[in-house]
């Protein structure tokens, strides 16, 4: 004896053409978390030799891509509303990322070494609450 179909829910796709685009177009720009590149632009931040003139944006500018994306991680994680010590960087990052570069050399090195450390210490706190792999 066969039994009768039973009633099964259209399927319905849970984004339509526009959602599916943006989808597509922040796939297309993402770029993955790499740890060791991270740590390279801190270390080149944080030497004792000062970066060049030319260097100091550039280096400011992975810093910024670092920080943006770390920031990123620490509220998809919601590490940022359980942890007193990650919300205060990510405040802090936030406030960094809006500062334009100075335009005197010596602030403009102050200005890349405290974003790299930004990077550093949040990335410190998001590997020991292990929401990063691959860092530090």
């Amino acid at each position: 004896m066969r039994r009768p179909p039973r009633p099964t829910a259209v399927w319905r796709p849970p984004l339509d053409a526009d959602g599916l685009a943006t989808v597509l177009a922040r796939l297309q720009v993402w770029q993955p978390y790499d740890g060791e590149a991270l740590l390279d632009d801190v270390g080149d931040a944080l030497d004792d030799v000062v970066p060049a003139d030319g260097a100091v944006a550039d280096i400011v500018a992975r810093l910024d891509a670092h920080l943006v994306q770390l920031v990123d991680i620490a509220v998809a994680s919601e590490a940022v509303d359980k942890d007193a010590t990650v919300r205060a960087q990510v405040d802090n990052a936030r406030r960094l990322l809006v500062e334009p570069i100075p335009e005197d050399r010596q602030q403009a090195v102050g200005h890349l070494r405290r974003l790299a450390w930004s990077v550093h210490e949040l990335a410190e706190e998001l590997a020991a609450l292990r929401c990063l792999r691959g860092t530090v």
